[in-house]
């Protein structure tokens, strides 16, 4: 079973690039531009390792700590501090809020990838898995609802309509044509990146091993 790895960090640039570098190593990963949004990716996803930014907006870095202390099922979940704010006090503060580790930017990424593969030497990859038959990604229509290896997930509208397109067949590869007109209609204009945004908030909710990009064709989804 693959580790699960949530990164939180409001500067965009640097959230992208840990988490291409940490997809790279085998990990699957999820982020977060704030501390709220982290707190609820952590509640769906339970992650074995958390990367925790100081300073974020709705909720900083030492709130969101305590506040995943404060959830049971997150009990066995590391969470690292990775902040420019390097001083003695302030990596107190962390420890102080819960963190099991803190680092500070900037940090290279060889050194961070290698920090991050000594500290998950600790965790059981199994840790709060899912039984089996749980395992994947489950569409229920008529309920309006998404699980995902055994947790419930809310999606958006659209969101959810592009979920259950692509898995009412899974393996089947729908063009961007087809998911346009079946998701937006035909008299609803938008911009060329909206699949991708929607296809992109899809894969950071549900992992990205369920949804396949045929490049310069469109998507399909794998259970």
């Amino acid at each position: 079973m693959k580790y699960r790895i949530l990164i939180a960090d409001d500067e965009v640039d640097i959230l992208e690039f840990i988490r291409y570098n940490l997809q790279r190593e085998g990990y699957e990963v999820y982020t977060a531009e704030n501390g709220a949004e982290a707190l609820r990716l952590a509640r769906e996803h339970h992650p074995h390792l958390i990367l925790l930014d100081r300073m974020m907006p709705v909720m900083d870095g030492a709130q969101t700590c305590r506040a995943i202390r404060q959830e049971p099922e997150l009990k066995q979940t590391m969470v690292v501090f990775l902040s420019a704010l390097g001083e003695e006090e302030e990596q107190l503060k962390g420890f102080d809020a819960g963190a099991d580790d803190y680092l500070t930017k900037p940090i290279p990424m060889k050194l961070l990838v290698s920090r991050v593969q000594a500290l998950l030497k600790r965790v059981d990859p199994d840790t709060d898995a899912a039984p089996a038959a749980e395992q994947g990604v489950t569409v229920d229509r008529d309920r309006y609802s998404v699980r995902c290896n055994g947790h419930e997930i809310t999606l958006p509208r659209k969101e959810f309509a592009l979920l259950d397109l692509l898995s009412s067949s899974p393996g089947k590869l729908f063009s961007r044509e087809e998911i346009y007109s079946s998701i937006w209609g035909s008299e609803v204009v938008v911009g060329d990146r909206t699949i991708d945004v929607h296809i992109r908030k899809l894969r950071q909710k549900i992992g990205d091993d369920h949804i396949v990009t045929v490049k310069g064709v469109g998507y399909k989804f794998e259970p």
